[in-house]
């Protein structure tokens, strides 16, 4: 019993206050965790960057709050290991189609008249293509033994000794 209610208070959100900045102790009382542990989870979560003021106090905004819940979520209530749990933020935060999105930054090409997302994404498989040959002729170039220049050796002259013995008396 004591399981089921600890495992709903973990899946259920809290709400969050309606501030502007938080510090430490308030995100820690609003995630239910300690304060160590959301200094912990920003060296193992690059989305966790909460700024800090002149003194040094951390101050959370509302999407850090969040951010810490989320982790929260998915490592305690999900059972997600660290590493796990930042790979799924990492997925969420990419997004469900990258190469949809890079066509859309990408915009239209000259010459290359665009009306849809298809096309779009032929376009963007046609510069990915363009740029994995290209990185196929540099791998080439890089793989091939280097073509040293002939240097030719200088001669070894003799010099034929003056005197039979190296000390003369």
């Amino acid at each position: 019993m004591a399981m089921q209610s600890s495992r709903k208070a973990a899946i259920e959100s809290p709400s969050i206050p309606d501030r502007l900045y938080f510090k430490i102790g308030d995100v820690a009382r609003i995630c239910g965790l300690e304060t160590y542990v959301l200094r912990f989870w920003e060296t193992q979560f690059p989305q966790l960057k909460p700024n800090k003021s002149g003194t040094g106090q951390r101050l959370y905004r509302r999407h850090d709050v969040e951010v810490a819940l989320e982790i929260k979520r998915l490592v305690h209530a999900e059972g997600y290991t660290l590493p796990g749990a930042r790979q799924a933020l990492e997925m969420v935060s990419r997004g469900p189609k990258p190469i949809a999105k890079a066509a859309q930054r990408l915009g239209p090409q000259p010459g290359l008249p665009l009306q849809g997302v298809d096309q779009r994404n032929d376009t963007v498989a046609a510069i990915i293509g363009h740029a994995r040959a290209e990185l196929r002729d540099i791998a080439g170039l890089l793989a091939a033994p280097p073509r040293l220049p002939h240097r030719r050796r200088p001669r070894l002259s003799t010099i034929a000794p003056s005197v039979d013995s190296l000390f003369p008396s």
